[in-house]
């Protein structure tokens, strides 16, 4: 599944409600946690909640309860489609360091 078709599983006006973790995804619609697609207080079903779940005080295998619904594809290929703005960031800073340099050189 990619980012875009996990998006629609966002458990808003009667969708289902998935998210996916370390590139599973997991149906958490019969949670009553996920309560239209939202888990208290910030965490949107139709998302990819690996980072969040890092920092979350509950540990992975709480998720790994719910059904597995299929997996997510890689972050690079939406990355370079769905233009994130971390490349962008990481383009601009290697550009100044390079004119800085070459500035410095001269």
């Amino acid at each position: 599944m990619t980012f875009n078709e996990l998006a629609g599983y966002d458990g808003q006006n009667g969708r289902r409600a998935y998210v996916a973790v370390n590139g599973t995804i997991y149906d958490v619609t019969d949670s009553p946690h996920w309560a239209n697609g939202l888990h208290p207080p910030d965490h949107q079903a139709g998302h990819d909640l690996t980072e969040e779940l890092a920092k979350a005080p509950h540990v992975r295998a709480v998720v790994e309860r719910f059904p597995v619904v299929g997996t997510l594809e890689e972050k690079a290929t939406s990355q370079v489609s769905g233009g994130s703005g971390k490349m962008t960031i990481a383009i601009i800073i290697v550009v100044v360091v390079v004119a800085l340099l070459t500035f410095l050189m001269l």
